[in-house]
């Protein structure tokens, strides 16, 4: 089968609004027709892997029912060094049953209490999954410092408490264009348009 993008949807695998946007933002480029596995009604499957390259792939796997459609499926979380890479893969579930991040970013700050290593960072796996089960990863992650309390509006998830290195203002505070270009699913996605561009 050629793996290609003409023709094909895109569909994210993913019921995350705020990730959506971003994927959309950069992809709408080079791929028309784009809807989401929340759009489609499609259930989350049970993240069950041990990587976040396991988790991408089997979410891409399970949003993948029909032979015309190309799935996006991303893995993220934030690893905090003091934490011992916690949370990790299990970055959404800190924030419990209904994913507050409010809760999960309060829930960091009380585990690294006065602990004077604040670094962390951002990590991300993307999985495209073909109709014939052929899979392609790209990775990306970025480095920076926890910050408290949590500082801007824009962004989602633990953006408010981290701060990218080399800069000043955490992802919350930046316009998402600045984000995207600077971001571990920034990084992930420059990797996946460069591979679009070879067809």
């Amino acid at each position: 089968m050629s793996h290609d993008f003409a023709n094909k949807r895109l569909v994210i695998a993913t019921h995350n609004n705020g990730k959506l946007r971003e994927f959309t933002a950069l992809l709408s480029l080079y791929i028309r027709d784009i809807t989401s596995a929340g759009a489609l009604g499609l259930p989350e499957p049970e993240e069950t892997g041990a990587t976040f390259a396991e988790n991408a792939a089997l979410k891409a796997r399970a949003a993948a029912t029909l032979p015309d459609d190309v799935v996006l499926a991303d893995d993220s979380g934030l690893c905090v060094t003091a934490l011992g890479g916690q949370p990790g893969i299990f970055s959404a579930r800190w924030g419990g049953p209904t994913r507050d991040f409010a809760f999960a970013m309060q829930r960091i700050q009380n585990e690294l209490g006065d602990h004077p290593d604040r670094s962390a960072t951002f990590e991300c796996v993307l999985a495209l999954a073909w109709p014939d089960g052929h899979i392609e990863l790209f990775e990306g992650r970025v480095q920076g410092t926890l910050v408290w309390p949590p500082r801007g509006t824009q962004g989602h998830g633990y953006d408010p408490i981290f701060v990218p290195q080399g800069h000043d203002r955490t992802f919350a505070e930046m316009a998402p264009e600045e984000k995207n270009a600077l971001s571990h699913r920034g990084v992930a996605l420059h990797k996946l348009i460069a591979r679009m561009r070879r067809n």
